[in-house]
């Protein structure tokens, strides 16, 4: 029976290009179900065999510990240099478009207040 390794909702892809080689490179036979039309799954990869299934669930676990760990090391060596975004670097960059968001936010909380307003009238 067929074995659920990752789910491609909101996997970049890079990350899945990166375990599908992993899987060929230890040759644990898998198989992709594509994303459907209007969105309702986003695809998977799936592993053929039940005996595998622990070993890549192993490796994919080994992956992500590693990606993380590269991911968190890229994020520090930024904050480092001083190239991660903050507020007031978004604010000189794009001024306008911070303020549309800001403006944007405003009008939502508004609605949302508007009727607890009304009612307390």
């Amino acid at each position: 029976m067929s074995n659920l390794l990752l789910n491609l909702r909101h996997v970049p892809d890079d990350e899945a290009d990166e375990v599908r080689a992993l899987l060929d490179a230890r040759r644990i036979d898998y198989y992709e179900t594509p994303p459907s039309r209007w969105g309702v799954s986003a695809g998977a990869i799936w592993i053929r065999e039940d005996g595998d299934a622990a070993l890549a669930r192993q490796l994919l676990a080994d992956y992500q510990a590693g990606r993380r760990a590269r991911a968190q090391a890229e994020y520090a060596a930024a904050r480092r240099d001083g190239t991660v975004p903050t507020w007031w670097t978004m604010l000189r960059d794009e001024p306008v478009r911070l303020l549309l968001v800001a403006i944007a936010v405003a009008l939502a909380l508004g609605l949302v207040l508007l009727p607890v307003w009304l009612m307390s009238r």
